[in-house]
């Protein structure tokens, strides 16, 4: 069994070896660190000889590492007895408590008492599997930047005592909302990569899905959970035809709707059906315009007053400058670029958005739909100027050019 099979069962079960361990030695680091050196032991052994169990080896052989370091803190040898003794702790997972086990390790890994950032890193090492250097390369940071923060994480985490166990049922909503803006940074970032020169990151925005449906087999009865799925499973089914053969970005009007992942559609609007039975939220807001999109055959077919409406929702239950900003495309299609004109600049009198390239390209766009070339242009070149995406600033400035 190679490399790429060892990586293949670790990305599977990783969430599940982590939250088992944690439960039983109630370490979240200890747990980490043992299911870690368990994997670089199968890189070695399983080219030799592979394992009738994969998963079961994983297992019993993190506890062993687990043991070990127990047995090297003396002041834990009561621990470490319950440990070498309990029958519970066998290379099976029980079955039982995996549910349990890995959303208390969601909750663990997007506690407020982390900064963001912490929170992505270990939530994409601890309960998505991925290395170090695959953070490090999704969120184009150094990897010694990506160890520091999962390092300082585990140390927050231990220091703030936070137990490994699933808030009480009245505090898990509350914090629900974390887990999923974890979730939606990552996806995010893979939707439309923040730096760099490829404009999707598809496995970071799968990856996130991923887990998002995760969470929502574990927390079938929250709408959001769903409405988060919907977003997301909507907005990938457009990656097919985001991106040219030379990986240059390709705008929604001028994007092949046939290319469109039309499975991807149906699951999102599956999850968005979930999501309407308690009231849309945030996220299933965000999910039902990009419903409206995914049903529409045509940009100019697409019902904009409807989308419009949606915004002036979303932007009542999540107000932020994005959401007007978007609200103000919509309602360009629907009414014009002259009204939309009106809420770009009221953002700029309010400075909501400073030093973002979205604002002056939104105005660069009303701009020239408005006949108002120069001052388009010279919106245009600004944003290319502030964009930090090498493909997104190419298309900028093409557009610049194109103004003459």
């Amino acid at each position: 069994m190679g490399t790429a099979n060892v990586e293949a069962v670790w990305r599977i079960e990783s969430a599940r070896i982590v939250a088992a361990l944690t439960r039983f030695t109630g370490d979240f680091g200890l747990a980490e660190d043992a299911a870690q050196e368990a994997v670089a032991e199968a890189l070695v052994s399983w080219p030799l000889a592979s394992p009738a169990n994969p998963a079961g080896w994983l297992m019993a052989t993190a506890r062993r590492r687990a043991i070990d370091a127990i047995r090297r803190r003396t002041a834990l040898q009561d621990r470490y007895a319950l440990l070498a003794t309990d029958p519970a702790v066998d290379e099976e997972i029980d079955p039982d408590r995996i549910d349990d086990d890995i959303l208390a390790l969601m909750f663990v890994s997007c506690h407020p008492v982390l900064s963001p950032e912490a929170r992505v890193a270990l939530t994409l090492r601890v309960v998505g599997g991925l290395s170090s250097e695959e953070i490090a390369r999704a969120f184009l940071v150094p990897v010694p930047t990506v160890q520091a923060r999962i390092t300082r994480a585990k140390k927050t985490i231990a220091a703030a005592g936070v137990p490994f166990e699933l808030p009480a049922a009245g505090e898990r909503r509350g914090r629900l909302g974390g887990v999923l803006s974890v979730l939606y940074v990552i996806f995010t970032e893979g939707s439309t990569a923040t730096s760099g020169d490829r404009l999707l990151r598809p496995d970071v925005a799968y990856e996130a899905i991923r887990l998002t449906r995760t969470l929502a087999a574990l927390q079938p009865d929250e709408p959001e959970v769903h409405g988060l799925l919907a977003l997301c499973e909507l907005t990938a089914a457009r990656f097919p035809a985001r991106i040219g053969p030379d990986g240059s970005p390709i705008l929604l009007e001028d994007q092949d709707r046939r290319r469109w992942d039309f499975s991807a559609i149906r699951r999102g609007l599956a999850a968005l059906a979930k999501a309407s039975t308690g009231g849309l939220g945030p996220y299933g807001l965000q999910a039902a315009i990009a419903a409206a999109h995914a049903s529409a055959p045509s940009v100019e077919a697409t019902d904009w007053d409807l989308i419009v409406v949606l915004y002036e929702a979303l932007g009542r239950v999540a107000p932020s400058p994005v959401v007007e900003l978007n609200r103000a495309v919509a309602v360009a299609m629907a009414s014009g670029p002259a009204q939309a004109l009106a809420i770009v600049d009221e953002l700029i009198a309010l400075d909501r958005l400073p030093g973002s390239h979205l604002v002056p390209t939104i105005r660069g766009e009303l701009l020239a739909r408005l006949g108002r070339r120069p001052e388009a242009r010279a919106e245009l070149e600004l944003a290319a100027r502030l964009c930090a995406n090498q493909r997104e600033r190419s298309v900028l400035l093409r557009k610049a050019a194109a103004l003459g």
